[in-house]
């Protein structure tokens, strides 16, 4: 990963294939050049690559397979979404209307990919070229960062985009606690205490939640743990069970059978390959 010259857009790159291994994508688009990526979530998985891009909508943990290799490479950017950009957008657009009667037939997914057809394959390519510069990117970058979400919001994963908008509406409500659990993960939280915080039964809460995450609310409040105590091991190199405590696990015997379930290997396993790494 490779920050650009401009602030919210990165570059990423893999010489070698990444066996399925899970992830968490913020909000944003990303958008391969070269290579593709394998995204599992909720029984279902999807490709991008570059006839396809991937928007996330919600911060969203899933497995995800990467393909590269020395001789060709992956290649793409993430372009991070910026809520009063959408915003203005959507209302420049006149969008609401439309896309609000779509949304309310059923909750979209908060991640999918969608055609990379011509008009965004442009504006991603000239925003790349602007990058090469600190003066383009400085000057240009923002306005053609607004192209590409503009280009975003014409394509089949509007919707996601246009509900993320919104400060109304089931996937409003679901996105408002993603951002409590991705703030609170450590503390104790409940389905009832969740669904109240935005003034829902638990029940059309937990079925909310479900459509738009593939997940229950628990299950990925333990994905989303497991992950900041991995990162917390690799990044400060403390010992598991420290933790396990800090991501508010209360148990470490608990802990490391479920990030064995989840990882694939223990934190001892884990601590072992990064030493001899």
């Amino acid at each position: 990963m490779l920050e650009s010259p401009l602030q919210g857009v990165r570059f990423f790159k893999s010489t070698q294939p990444i066996p399925r291994r899970p992830l968490i994508y913020d909000p944003s688009i990303c958008i391969l050049a070269q290579g593709h990526k394998t995204g599992y979530l909720g029984g279902r998985q999807f490709r991008y690559d570059a006839n396809n891009y991937l928007v996330t909508s919600v911060t969203m943990p899933f497995e995800c397979e990467t393909f590269g290799c020395p001789e060709e490479p992956l290649l793409g950017l993430y372009i991070d979404i910026e809520m009063g950009q959408l915003n203005e957008l959507i209302s420049e657009m006149g969008l609401q209307t439309e896309m609000g009667k779509a949304i309310e037939k059923t909750l979209p997914r908060g991640i999918g990919p969608a055609a990379l057809d011509e008009e965004m394959a442009d504006a991603v390519g000239r925003l790349i070229k602007a990058l090469g510069s600190e003066a383009e990117a400085r000057l240009l970058g923002p306005g053609l960062v607004r192209e590409v979400l503009f280009r975003a919001l014409g394509g089949t994963q509007a919707p996601v985009l246009y509900s993320l908008a919104m400060y109304s509406g089931n996937f409003s409500k679901v996105a408002q606690v993603l951002k409590i659990m991705q703030t609170h993960y450590a503390e104790k939280l409940d389905v009832e205490h969740l669904a109240d915080r935005v003034h829902m039964s638990s029940s059309a809460f937990h079925r909310a939640f479900k459509e738009v995450t593939s997940e229950s609310p628990m299950q990925y409040l333990k994905k989303i743990r497991l992950t900041k105590a991995r990162d917390l091991m690799v990044r400060e190199s403390i010992k598991a069970y420290m933790a396990a405590d800090r991501v508010g696990y209360e148990s470490p015997s608990q802990f490391s059978r479920e990030f064995k379930r989840y990882f694939g290997q223990s934190p001892a396993e884990m601590t072992r390959e990064l030493r001899a790494a």
